[in-house]
């Protein structure tokens, strides 16, 4: 067998359609387009998406999900039940000694300590938020809350 002895399989391939090119084709005349119409002249089929000239609806809707509120002020969340784990008993909790102990990575980071797990020790917390019951479970182990906070 040479190169020049291949061929497609029988009745594997077409003609391509030659629209207008008489009538004969099947395809002559209008080309398949039918008579009037937007459709039938050239540059007349619009995209997807098009709305008769009115905005589509891709450009009439927002363009990114929800609301960003501008002022929203973001806090690191420290839990008690890590403070626990990290001080020892009597010491000072700011932000410089979160950052000494690993807790947080910058020292004017906001905090805020929520109140999840349990603490044994007495902590003096100066941080910039505390939750309620982190409050509760601090003052129980005999520590305080301070300002900024």
């Amino acid at each position: 067998m040479q190169l020049h002895d291949l061929a497609p399989a029988p009745g594997s391939t077409r003609d391509r359609k030659r629209k207008g090119r008489g009538h004969g084709s099947g395809l002559g005349k209008t080309a398949g387009r039918g008579y009037n119409g937007q459709k039938s002249r050239a540059g007349g089929a619009k995209t997807n998406g098009f709305e008769g000239g009115q905005t589509p609806l891709a450009r009439r809707l927002p363009k990114l999900p929800g609301f960003r509120n501008i002022n929203r002020v973001e806090y690191v969340p420290v839990n008690v039940g890590r403070l626990d784990v990290v001080f020892a008993d009597g010491d000072v909790v700011d932000g410089e000694a979160l950052v000494a102990k690993g807790v947080i990575k910058k020292a004017d980071a906001l905090v805020k300590v929520l109140g999840d797990g349990e603490l044994t020790k007495k902590l003096t917390v100066k941080v910039d938020k505390v939750s309620g019951s982190a409050v509760a479970k601090i003052e129980a182990a005999g520590g305080k809350v301070e300002a900024p906070c």
